[in-house]
């Protein structure tokens, strides 16, 4: 989950990480804004949601070049980055 540091970058962060999307590999993956109809607590922008089949698969997705790239655009404009790790 992830919260711009401003709002006039919320589509920068979510088309950055729309790349992640193209990484191929046996998991699901996917980027969606924030409806935000919650009425309470919306200060998250952009959500990753991700089904890997293990810690190996996750570890390959995380290596992908494409990861990276997706790093460097959203790391400076996003303000929050939440991650969860559960089993499923």
């Amino acid at each position: 989950m992830f919260s711009a540091k401003s709002p006039e970058n919320i589509d920068a962060i979510y088309q950055g990480l729309k790349m992640l999307e193209t990484i191929e590999g046996g998991w699901l993956l996917r980027v969606t804004k924030n409806t935000k109809v919650d009425q309470i607590a919306n200060d998250i922008d952009v959500v990753v949601y991700g089904e890997f089949p293990d810690e190996a698969a996750l570890a390959l997705y995380k290596s992908n070049s494409v990861y990276e790239d997706c790093t460097a655009i959203v790391r400076p404009l996003r303000d929050k980055r939440i991650a969860v790790d559960i089993p499923a």
